[in-house]
């Protein structure tokens, strides 16, 4: 797979940078799609007038009560829930200060679930975590801190969707240029919260992210490196989708060859508000939609903020969750994220898209000199070994 055009050059930009641009990009991805999540691309093209090219309103004028089930004020550069667990598992690195895994998700992340407030957007007030994420999230703090289950296993019986891999970019930026390492860290956490491809897809998001802050990554290395560890029905979804997506240079055309060949593996169907009966139940042969879009968008893109992130959104249906992962992968590989649209997030969200990433390029680099210190103790102790032989 070769990359056909403006993949970005940034093999000298520094980490800070990369997790700057990343966890900037997440975000904004997130903000621009929010409005329009869980619509068809005829759906967006009806409502708006045209494609969506930056920050729209709400959905609906009378956001509070349109979905009861959902009262939320999704647009007006508004972040949803992916940002925000994001900064939550950021949070987590913060206190732990080293490689995280699915007890650590018991131990600090329900906290941040439950206990201080914070500024919900889309709420427009303050709240604890909780009262904002989806029922498939709430799912950590009933498993762990009412039903005491395994970490370890909490994930299993919830639904599975992208609910984990949403928000698990701080693992591979914790993990850059350590693609492997970001997998693996990425399977444990998510075991206290998604089971089969859910949990999958959170290790290969994660091994993604990683893969690009390698100096002189490509969109098409990146993939490549998620195919070389993604599993079953995950990695078939993926070289489905890219090997599509690898035909296209222009989102617009892209949009309904990408749904038809994620179709064969998505178990929700083709109403993404009224999914079928075997929509996210277990499975080795199928595939959450949102990572293999995501990944074909960002080839789609060619590595471009503005284009990778415009198709994510405009694909419709979970396209906060596409947007979030593409935008990320993109400010990893250096793409910079435009400010006409960072900082109106970041006023209208009242965050600051800066300090989360200063915090966690710290101790990123803390976490690093503890693994070198590890590794060379392992390589004395098995040297040992080996000259006793």
């Amino acid at each position: 797979m070769t990359d056909r055009k403006g993949a970005s050059d940034a093999g000298g930009l520094p980490l800070d940078d990369r997790i700057s641009r990343a966890l900037t990009g997440a975000a904004v991805g997130d903000a621009l799609g929010g409005p329009v999540e869980g619509y068809s691309p005829e759906q967006i093209l009806e409502r708006h007038g045209g494609r969506v090219h930056g920050i729209v309103g709400p959905w609906f004028e009378d956001w509070r009560t349109a979905r009861p089930i959902a009262p939320y004020h999704k647009g007006d550069g508004h972040i949803t829930d992916d940002t925000l667990l994001t900064h939550a598992l950021i949070r987590v690195y913060e206190k732990v200060r080293d490689h995280l895994d699915a007890y650590a998700a018991a131990e600090h992340l329900v906290p941040e679930l439950t206990a201080e407030p914070h500024w919900i957007p889309e709420l427009e007030t303050e709240a604890i975590l909780l009262q904002r994420v989806f029922l498939a999230e709430k799912w950590l703090v009933a498993r762990l801190h009412y039903g005491h289950v395994d970490p370890r296993e909490a994930g299993s019986g919830n639904i599975v969707n992208c609910g984990a891999a949403m928000y698990m970019a701080p693992v591979g930026l914790v993990n850059a240029g350590n693609p492997a390492g970001a997998y693996a860290e990425a399977l444990d956490i998510a075991g206290a919260h998604q089971s089969s491809y859910g949990r999958e897809a959170a290790g290969v998001f994660a091994a993604g992210v990683a893969a690009a802050c390698t100096p002189g990554a490509t969109p098409s290395s990146v993939v490549e490196t998620c195919l070389s560890l993604a599993k079953d029905g995950t990695r078939s979804a993926i070289e489905a989708v890219c090997e599509v997506a690898a035909r296209h240079g222009d989102f617009e055309s892209a949009l309904v060859p990408l749904r038809e060949a994620i179709t064969p593996f998505d178990t929700v169907g083709p109403d993404y508000r009224a999914p079928g009966l075997g929509a996210r139940r277990p499975s080795r042969l199928h595939a959450i939609e949102e990572l293999p879009i995501a990944l074909g968008m960002l080839l789609v893109g060619a590595g471009d903020y503005r284009h990778t992130v415009l198709g994510s959104v405009n694909y419709g249906r979970d396209c906060d969750s596409i947007a979030t992962m593409s935008g990320a992968i993109a400010g990893a590989l250096g793409a910079e994220v435009p400010t006409e649209w960072a900082k109106p997030v970041a006023e209208s969200s009242r965050i600051d898209l800066s300090a989360p990433a200063v915090s966690l390029a710290r101790v990123a680099r803390e976490i690093f000199e503890r693994d070198t210190e590890r590794r060379r103790a392992h390589e004395a102790m098995f040297t040992s070994l080996l000259d006793r032989a």
